[in-house]
């Protein structure tokens, strides 16, 4: 298949909840060793909320995840609420109006998530945060896309750029955030965010390869 419907798709968001929810004590984790250790408590907090939110409802892709965004933004604040309730809601407002998910409604979606972020934070490719993880993913799904390649290929490449540039946070000084006052001392940990933005991209490749089976 080269699409599949939005209408079909909400559950791409109980998915994302649930790895969420798994990973929580691995985030925080993480997250102690260069940061306040509780990314993975305040991530389960918002993403949690948010199921209480769908509990019985029926609800497509683009308003799952612009539930999700509301959620993220207005309920567990701090730096990652602002920046993945934009995320979110730029990823629901590209396909809101799109009846079929194909591999071109999903670049605009993860293009305008990328483009969003950039608008609220300064951070860059190379500064050991979650753009490390999304900026390649994006860029893989893209450079898929446009060499004509089918719409799982597209995901498969965006996940596997997601994980690389996840790992490259280990390696990484912090330049930006809390971890960055550590400077030398923050490299040889993976970021928390890079993290979580790992499992947030690649949750929703895998979910949307399933889908298209």
């Amino acid at each position: 298949m080269a699409s599949f419907k939005n209408a079909d798709a909400g559950i791409i968001v109980d998915q994302l909840i649930k790895t969420i929810q798994e990973q929580r004590d691995y985030l925080s984790e993480i997250d102690g060793k260069i940061g306040d250790g509780d990314h993975g408590i305040n991530m389960n907090k918002g993403f949690t909320m948010c199921e209480d939110k769908l509990k019985g409802k029926t609800y497509n892709l683009s308003e799952g995840l612009s539930i999700l965004g509301e959620t993220l933004l207005d309920d567990i604040g701090g730096s990652m609420g602002p920046l993945y309730g934009m995320l979110f809601d730029e990823m629901a407002m590209a396909c809101e109006d799109s009846e079929e998910i194909d591999a071109e409604v999903f670049g605009e979606m993860v293009t305008n998530a990328v483009e969003g972020l950039q608008e609220i934070s300064p951070a860059k490719v190379g500064d050991k945060s979650l753009i490390d993880t999304l900026v390649p993913a994006k860029e893989a799904f893209i450079a898929a896309k446009e060499e004509g390649k089918e719409f799982a290929q597209c995901l498969e490449a965006m996940n596997e750029a997601a994980e690389k540039g996840w790992q490259s946070t280990k390696d990484l000084v912090a330049k930006i955030g809390r971890a960055s006052r550590l400077g030398e001392r923050s490299r040889g940990v993976l970021d928390a965010g890079a993290t979580s933005c790992y499992f947030i991209v690649t949750g929703i490749g895998k979910a949307a390869i399933g889908l298209l089976k």
